[in-house]
């Protein structure tokens, strides 16, 4: 909404200071900015308003400490991380640009899951919420629809380097060095020439097969977004290690959106050149300023969970802004925390199915799943989990973004 109006002043009139807005690291650092002050003002005077509506958690009896203290904090704590996200969004970003529209498609969208769920729960006093089934079908379609765009929109393309022949001029190979192209490649870690094509596990089967890459390509997608958002509602069960971790993740990937649509960058680190990319820095830098302003309020001892509203939300983003900046394989790695506590809970159900059919008894692997609970049932206080979590979160951050030149 900003974006534009101080185009057209630049290009019309002199003004002062106003060409620092073509810059996207002047707007990624102002949307930050902007997002942590309505997040951490704004958010004290939601937390109050759930309050005196008294919308609070119902806390189901787990035998762990300090969990009864938990029931009645106001929930649907996420509303604040949405609205922080996408107000900077809105004034900062090309709306235009097709990874903005994808981002806020996807934030309202899981968002509203959420929030139907954190409804449910709430108000209609079903602790169950909505049902899985549903969830999944909305994680399924948001997953169709981020698939369907990323493989048939003309904008969502890579840059590929031209090989030129040898009377060619400088002059020439200079200007059209680079080509853009529709691709349906991502990059493998740890691998020279890391570079993976999907179309190549179909274009065997005959000659045009290549162009039905999206039989592989969009259940590859359909995968991502319903198992991160479920990493990440699975990880928010105690005080600030869901919004915690997100944040070291939001920000690894917002280096790489920001050096996948550098030109200049991504030719240095030989990374897969994104155009109209860049963008995706300004949504990043507000998003992770939400998430900071939201953790003020969210470590130990909460004053606001963000309620399925929020994790829901932040999985969903997590695993687009992956797969838009073609670092979904790096998943594994970079979202740790929520790929071990997904696991901590199939392999916990997984063995204690297996047992049971086969001992008459279940068995437990964990003490509780997922795995913050098992160590709080160890006798560790929150606080010690969520940032021995956070060191691990940052460690893996780190090795994420070593794979840039490490191959």
């Amino acid at each position: 909404m900003l974006y534009p109006i101080l185009e057209f002043l630049e290009s019309n009139f002199d003004l002062p200071g106003v060409r620092l807005f073509q810059y996207i690291s002047f707007r990624a650092a102002a949307a930050i900015i902007i997002s942590l002050l309505i997040s951490t003002i704004y958010g004290k005077r939601i937390i109050l308003f759930l309050q005196r509506k008294q919308i609070g958690e119902s806390v189901r009896e787990l035998g762990l400490e300090g969990q009864k203290e938990k029931a009645g904090t106001p929930t649907m704590g996420g509303l604040i991380i949405i609205f922080s996200t996408l107000i900077p969004v809105i004034l900062l970003c090309q709306l235009q640009n097709i990874y903005i529209i994808l981002l806020i498609v996807t934030t309202l969208w899981m968002g509203a899951i959420g929030f139907l769920d954190d409804y449910i729960k709430t108000f209609r006093k079903n602790k169950e919420g909505l049902q899985g089934r549903f969830k999944v079908v909305g994680q399924v379609g948001l997953g169709i629809f981020v698939g369907t765009v990323m493989y048939f929109h003309p904008d969502v393309t890579v840059r590929q380097e031209t090989k030129f022949a040898k009377e060619q001029t400088e002059e020439l190979m200079s200007r059209d060095r680079f080509n853009e192209e529709k691709s349906t490649t991502t990059t493998i870690p740890f691998f020279k020439n890391n570079e993976l094509d999907y179309s190549k596990a179909i274009s065997w089967i005959s000659e045009g097969a290549a162009s039905y890459a999206w039989i592989i390509f969009i259940p590859v997608v359909i995968f991502i977004v319903t198992a991160v958002s479920n990493g990440a509602n699975l990880t928010d069960g105690i005080d600030g290690l869901a919004a915690g971790s997100s944040a070291i993740i939001v920000l690894t990937l917002g280096i790489f959106a920001w050096i996948s649509g550098n030109v200049v960058f991504s030719d240095y680190l030989n990374v897969m050149n994104i155009p109209r990319s860049g963008e995706m820095t300004i949504f990043i830098s507000a998003f992770a300023g939400a998430l900071v302003g939201f953790l003020w309020y969210n470590t130990y001892p909460a004053q606001i969970f963000m309620g399925d509203t929020g994790s829901l939300t932040i999985g969903g983003i997590i695993a687009v802004i992956a797969i838009a900046t073609r670092k979904e394989l790096l998943i594994p790695i970079l979202c740790g925390i929520f790929f071990i506590e997904n696991l901590s809970v199939v392999l916990q159900v997984g063995w204690f199915k297996y047992t049971k059919k086969k001992f008459g008894a279940g068995r437990r692997i964990f003490l509780m799943s997922p795995l913050h609970h098992h160590y709080q049932k160890l006798g560790f206080h929150e606080s010690k989990i969520v940032v021995r979590f956070w060191i691990i979160g940052i460690l893996l951050a780190v090795i994420t973004i070593v794979t840039l030149k490490i191959r």
